[in-house]
């Protein structure tokens, strides 16, 4: 619970806009296969592990791994958030960065995000309102090179 817990609390403290919904897995064949933002990624707080990949002429990411105890944490619509796609229509824009949303599992509700490779193996990730990116937060996220995760996407204890 705490990986949804400080990822919803980040989008929270920045965010309030309503549910917009995700969109399905097109070809992957309408982007190139060197993009950078591709791959696995930790959260800023190494508590939520996502999967970045083409989706049609887009990139989407999925939450494939987090740190809880207990029973599996649940959207806001009572499922299992392991497997939910929170990022979603990353398009390429100015500057080498993608713009798209952001899901907050919690709520439901949907934001405005931006995403850039700063440096190698840093993402960046700017989740904003209103279409300004100056009302907004900025979280800087890790490439993932660690163990697996375990079942039921539970990281391992020793993520750093």
């Amino acid at each position: 619970m705490r990986a949804a817990g400080l990822f919803a609390a980040f989008l929270l403290a920045v965010l309030s806009l309503s549910h917009a919904g995700a969109q399905s897995p097109g070809p992957t064949d309408a982007l190139p296969a060197d993009i950078p933002e591709r791959g696995l990624w930790l959260s800023e707080g190494h508590d939520g592990l996502f999967s970045i990949q083409p989706c049609g002429h887009a990139l989407c990411g999925q939450l494939i791994g987090m740190t809880y105890e207990g029973e599996m944490p649940k959207d806001v619509w009572g499922r299992s958030q392991c497997g939910i796609r929170m990022l979603t229509d990353f398009v390429p824009i100015e500057d080498r960065k993608w713009q798209g949303h952001i899901l907050d599992p919690r709520t439901g509700r949907v934001y405005q995000a931006r995403i850039w490779v700063s440096q190698p193996n840093v993402l960046k990730l700017r989740g904003f309102v209103l279409g300004m990116p100056l009302l907004g937060e900025t979280q800087t996220w890790s490439r993932y090179a660690g163990p697996p995760v375990g079942p039921q996407c539970k990281l391992p204890k020793d993520v750093h």
